[in-house]
């Protein structure tokens, strides 16, 4: 009789720290403990890899956080870190907070009207931008506080150095010698998929506690432990990259700073990582890329039976039952495709973390099994990132793994996933009745769905708010729907609507450089994207595709009717928030016309 799942599982935390300690504690301690040992890596201008030792690393935080305090920014302040991922953000962050302030990130394509929200809501009293671009738009908002540009003429590093010149170590020191481990280190606001984001009040206990624990759980220590090298081009306004900042400080892995994910082909060639952190998006890109690579044919074929085999040996691993034909398989897949793949990932690579939305077992089961395992796992920037991971050798395709050390989920009535740790988040800034909201007994209401099996292994199925509720009352969770038809090539983006009408339908946007490539291997001519929304051969495509969809649910909630969107969705356009999660309102309201053709206004 099969073991009974639970409805709450949690692991013991493995480190508790004094009342005193603070992310900056962190950093001297380490920086005292291995001044030599190479905290990052980032590019110079010819593209080569920098080290950067922890003594180096903390020398520049004082300085620049002398600088801070100089400039006039006081105890408790929040400034602003407008920049993309690189060195610079992490020496800014780490200042801040040696400062006595709070680092508050904002992503590089925020608007002005974000922007401006931020600089209200948090009070900002410095602004820290990477260009003057970025400057340029800052300028334009009301009541915007003192501008830093580092890559302006007087880089801010240098300008605060300088001005920090005169500042001692006893000054500087008093600034965090009354911090406590509950004291807010960090506001972060969540980009949001409606109305205005809110700020997450972030702890030095949520953040340093946190990564302790990672760092010394056992069931990671491959992926974390001294000397392994982590790829991050992630933006570090993301809760998630800011964790793996801390995390590589707490466990002694070198990271390195990659700008733009434009640039990771050759980077992951020249930093040669052993793992990297990485959304869906990224995987599917990857795996979709090489086989367009293969230019069809024989090598095509041979491309996909290569993945088949990877796919089918990865399940079955997993199941434990690997046997000699499949073995054998696998070695000559290896030997003629799949070590190729590994090359293109700088020949190290162990692991991938992914996590940010749901990945379909097809890509998790392909890079397993041509020997880079992905490790799933699940957070919110309210979690301070990840509460949950799957183990580095006994990961299981399709959940999100177990909770880290100091962390439990438990499942409610209703199936939302709640949360309890020394990760989870102070409460939202200026809004207390938005923190009860989320809060009872302790327990964070994530708004997430999902269940826990045997083993405390969590899967997600859903949102909670985004269920969608038929005019008979049928209730239908459109994520398991979208998910199986995203995994196509072909599919930029789909999203299943029907609220209150009297069946379910979806809304493709389709990927514009692999439609290329579809047409092309069937001989078909190069058309737009309007062209092939009504193409009978790519409409047979997509129609097959909700087909398999719709095999996976009820007859009450399969899709009956698909359009394809007149162009792909934007985050320029607010279709995409900028972590990447589609603003499900936004898109219906761009399109209102295209959900008018399939629910027409009732009476006519």
């Amino acid at each position: 009789m099969d073991k009974a799942a639970p409805t709450e599982f949690g692991l013991p935390a493995l480190v508790t720290i004094a009342d005193d300690y603070t992310v900056i504690s962190l950093l001297r301690e380490r920086a005292s403990e291995h001044p030599d040992r190479t905290y990052c890596e980032h590019k110079n201008k010819s593209g080569g890899w920098v080290p950067v030792t922890l003594a180096e690393f903390r020398q520049q935080v004082e300085a620049v956080a002398k600088g801070i305090v100089a400039s006039g920014v006081k105890q408790g302040d929040c400034v602003g870190l407008q920049a993309s991922t690189r060195y610079e953000w992490a020496l800014f962050d780490f200042a801040i907070m040696a400062a006595g302030a709070m680092t508050v990130p904002i992503y590089p394509s925020s608007s002005a009207k974000q922007l401006e929200w931020i600089v209200e809501d948090a009070a900002l009293t410095m602004l820290i931008v990477e260009t003057s671009k970025n400057r340029a738009v800052a300028q334009s908002v009301k009541n915007v506080p003192q501008i830093l540009v580092i890559d302006g003429e007087s880089g801010a590093v240098e300008t605060l150095m300088a001005a920090g010149a005169a500042i001692s170590d006893a000054e500087l020191a008093v600034r965090t010698a009354t911090q406590r481990l509950d004291d807010v280190a960090s506001v972060v606001y969540t980009s949001g998929t409606t109305g205005n984001p809110k700020g997450v009040e972030l702890t030095h206990r949520n953040l340093v506690e946190h990564a302790l624990n990672a760092a010394a759980y056992p069931d990671l220590h491959e992926v974390t432990k001294p000397g392994n090298r982590l790829l991050l081009f992630l933006p570090l306004a993301h809760v998630l990259a800011r964790h793996l900042e801390i995390l590589s400080l707490a466990s002694g892995m070198t990271i390195g700073f990659a700008p733009s994910p434009a640039t990771l082909p050759s980077d992951l060639k020249t930093f040669k990582p052993h793992w990297m952190i990485a959304v869906p998006r990224v995987l599917e890109a990857f795996y979709n890329t090489a086989e367009a690579r293969t230019g069809g044919g024989v090598k095509q074929k041979l491309f996909n039976w290569a993945a088949r085999v990877s796919r089918g040996a990865a399940a079955a691993r997993q199941e434990g039952r690997v046997g000699p034909i499949l073995t054998l398989e696998l070695a000559i897949a290896d030997r003629l495709v799949l070590h190729k793949i590994r090359d293109a990932m700088g020949g190290q690579m162990r692991f991938i973390v992914c996590g940010g939305a749901k990945l379909a077992p097809k890509f998790g089961y392909f890079y397993t099994g041509l020997g880079v395992s992905v490790l799933e796992g699940y957070g919110l920037t309210e979690s301070s990132a990840p509460t949950t991971c799957n183990p580095q050798f006994a990961a299981r395709v399709g959940t999100v793994g177990m909770p880290l050390p100091g962390c439990t989920v438990r499942i409610a009535d209703d199936g939302e996933v709640l949360l309890k740790g020394p990760n989870i988040f102070a409460g939202y800034r200026h809004a207390p009745e938005l923190t009860a909201e989320v809060f009872n007994n302790g327990w964070f209401a994530t708004g997430d769905l999902g269940s826990l099996d045997a083993g405390g292994y969590l899967t997600l199925t859903g949102r909670k708010k985004e269920i969608i509720v038929l005019d008979a009352g049928k209730n239908v969770q459109p994520a398991g729907l979208e998910d199986a038809i995203r995994t196509d090539a072909t599919v930029q983006e789909v999203v299943v609507i029907g609220d209150g009408q009297a069946f379910v339908a979806a809304l493709i946007a389709l990927d514009e450089p692999m439609l290329r490539h579809w047409l092309t291997q069937r001989g078909l001519p190069a058309m737009t994207i309007a062209e092939a929304g009504a193409h009978p051969d790519v409409l047979a495509h997509l129609k097959e595709l909700v087909a398999g969809a719709n095999a996976t649910v009820s007859k009450a909630e399969s899709i009956r009717k698909f359009r394809v969107l007149p162009r792909p969705l934007t985050e320029a356009e607010g279709e995409f928030s900028a972590s990447m999660k589609v603003r499900r309102k936004v898109v219906m309201e761009h399109f209102a016309d295209v959900v008018e053709d399939i629910y027409p206004p009732r009476g006519e």
